[in-house]
């Protein structure tokens, strides 16, 4: 098996405070590359800048929200300040303002389409120039959901975010392949104060916390597992082991990772001159409406006690 080495490379982690970002960020450290920790609370940042640097290795901090431009051009230029170079960007930072349609606010929907959809553009666009720029390719990994893959209730702004940054991952594969960037989004599925909001896992991630290890069931057939599950897989998309892959949905959590599909047709029917109103009504049900598709998010499938 090859040996991941990103010694020498500088990674920007957006949102690596803490959960998920964190893991990215030390998982990318312990593989030799020097990370920029990004988070919007500087004790945060410093405290995991901190533990990055007593693990072996090279951090430093960058606060500030993202979103607008001007946070992104701060985030590259402090990795080219500080390391000379950026070789990988990881747009981990979100946020959850969960309702239901009728009772999301404006600013509800703005605030985690700024955090999670346009600061993925704006550090992606950022990180891009520069990575043209050096010539030498580079790295964009997209933090993803799997609300964007299919949908969940009480999560429009969220589940739009997602599908967007989804969407984005398979555009930008296409743009950047002639300058060897490679992008792909993760879907990561873990123990976070995210996923303790959801009752089934609200009880596993509480004890988690207090030492006691995931059952198999959920590590295996849920994909569920820590944070540190999940975070192997971005420095293996930084490497050169993963050049070739690149416009993929990866889903992983716990013991597994999975491979998204692309939304595609699955089932087609014809009417020479075109459809009527009628026509549909009568041909739906036996042809391309015979076996709807599922929407959201399956509901964990919790053993009996």
């Amino acid at each position: 098996m090859p040996t991941i080495d990103l010694t020498g490379k500088a990674a920007v982690v957006t949102g690596s405070g803490r959960g998920l970002g964190l893991a990215y960020a030390h998982a990318l450290a312990a593989h030799g590359a020097s990370v920029v920790v990004n988070d919007v609370d500087q004790a945060v940042a410093e405290q995991a800048v901190k533990s990055i640097t007593e693990a072996g290795g090279t951090a430093v901090a960058e606060v500030v929200p993202v979103g607008a431009a001007e946070a992104a051009d701060r985030l590259v230029s402090r990795a080219v300040e500080e390391f000379g170079r950026l070789d990988v960007l990881v747009t981990n930072a979100g946020i959850l303002r969960d309702k239901v349609l009728w009772k999301m606010t404006d600013e509800d929907f703005d605030a985690v389409i700024t955090t999670h959809l346009r600061a993925t553009f704006t550090c992606a666009r950022a990180a891009t120039v520069r990575m043209r720029e050096q010539g030498e390719g580079g790295t964009l990994v997209l933090v993803g959901s799997p609300a964007g893959q299919r949908g969940n209730f009480g999560q429009t702004n969220y589940a739009a975010a997602k599908a967007g940054i989804a969407a984005m991952a398979r555009t930008w594969s296409m743009e950047l392949s002639r300058a060897s960037i490679t992008v792909n989004a993760i879907v990561p599925v873990a123990a976070t104060a995210m996923t303790e909001t959801i009752p089934a896992f609200a009880p596993y991630v509480e004890a988690l916390r207090n030492g006691e290890p995931l059952p198999d069931f959920l590590r295996k057939r849920e994909g569920f597992g820590t944070p540190e599950d999940c975070a192997a897989l971005v420095p293996f998309l930084a490497s050169d082991a993963a050049r070739g892959i690149t416009g993929q949905c990866i889903g992983i959590g716990g013991d597994k990772v999975a491979l998204w599909s692309h939304p595609q047709e699955i089932r087609a029917a014809y009417a020479d001159g075109g459809w009527t109103s009628d026509a549909l009504a009568d041909a739906w049900p036996t042809s391309v409406g015979a076996e709807p598709q599922t929407v959201g998010i399956p509901a964990p499938r919790i053993p009996e006690a």
